[in-house]
């Protein structure tokens, strides 16, 4: 993720970490536990506010996630 100027919505602080989440969806890749859903998370280090934005999931990772479970 770029590094941007940020302000916490919450609280107003300026200091932050990123990070990232999977998720399964519905469907079949529920039942599979392919994790097909990823986001950018953004948390304010003061007030632990949390934003997520989603990511285009890449489909080696999903093949990854399918055999190892």
């Amino acid at each position: 993720m770029d590094q941007r100027s940020y302000s916490c919505d919450k609280c107003s602080s300026t200091t932050y970490k990123t990070g990232e989440i999977r998720t399964t969806g519905s469907g079949l890749s529920r039942f599979l536990n392919v994790q097909n859903q990823k986001y950018q998370t953004v948390s304010c280090e003061q007030c632990g506010f949390t934003e997520l934005f989603r990511l285009d999931g890449s489909g080696f990772g999903n093949i990854v996630d399918l055999f190892t479970n």
